[in-house]
């Protein structure tokens, strides 16, 4: 199996890259799977139902969120309509939408780091607790081909979950921080791992938004009103290779395009 993951997908500007780009590398690069960060797609923060469809419409099968889920307030009236769309796993279980689903014979699931990140459940125990009862319930049935978006801020938190899915996961994938990373690799069970793999969004930018509102902010320690950037936009995205029979990954290679 071939999967393609997107990054954090930003704003208008990043809708309109994943509508130019997606259906074609989907071709050129014969992709079974593609999952998609949607949790900036509105505005630079949050997801509506109508962003969702039109992003699940260009070509993504699974819509993953992150710490903005809720952040447009009628994503939470409209997320259980939409059957390709999670949010993190391990928020409360008052929480509407779910937090993983089965599709083309894979188990896709998002969850949510806890280190410089609002408190939530245990991330560790929640996905050994859904693979123990997958098993349970499905047997061999069960899918051995396993993503996770693991949207996360620091680095140290991203590796230990690779390495504690290492060989129960296929991929383990970070989204969050908006900036890809180096270090996209296989470790020894099987798991491709990397830290994050960036954004879909402006490229003169800090993380999507106009580098001067960031730096003011940085410069005087006072709010100031978020506005998505504009010019050159960034496609970043990683391919994975999976052993359908094992699940084991084969490779994990950086995807990254440019748009003017």
């Amino acid at each position: 199996m071939r999967i393609l993951f997107v990054g954090d997908v930003v704003g208008r500007p990043g809708r309109n890259a994943v509508a130019q780009l997606l259906p074609g590398l989907r071709d050129e690069l014969a992709v079974d799977l593609v999952v998609l960060n949607g949790e900036n797609a509105a505005g630079g923060a949050g997801l509506t139902g109508a962003i969702a469809r039109e992003l699940h419409e260009a070509g993504a099968d699974v819509v993953t969120n992150g710490n903005h889920v809720w952040d447009q307030k009628s994503f939470k009236d409209e997320i259980g309509s939409l059957d390709f769309a999670l949010r993190p796993l391990n928020l409360p279980p008052n929480n509407p939408g779910r937090g993983w689903l089965i599709t083309k014979g894979a188990l896709v699931v998002n969850a949510i780091g806890r280190v410089f990140m609002a408190s939530q459940d245990d991330p560790f125990r929640m996905l050994d607790e859904l693979i123990a009862s997958l098993i349970e319930t499905l047997g061999t049935d069960a899918p051995v081909v396993r993503i996770l978006d693991w949207h996360a801020e620091a680095t140290s938190e991203k590796l230990a979950m690779g390495w504690h899915l290492d060989g129960r996961f296929s991929a383990v994938v970070g989204s969050h921080t908006h900036v890809p990373t180096a270090d996209a690799r296989i470790l020894p069970g099987g798991t491709a791992l990397v830290c994050d793999t960036g954004m879909v969004g402006p490229r003169d930018s800090i993380l999507g938004v106009q580098p001067g509102i960031i730096v003011e902010r940085f410069r005087t320690g006072m709010p100031h009103r978020f506005e998505v950037a504009d010019g050159p936009v960034v496609f970043n995205s990683v391919l994975i290779d999976v052993d359908g029979a094992s699940g084991r990954a084969e490779r994990i290679v950086r995807v990254d395009r440019e748009l003017p």
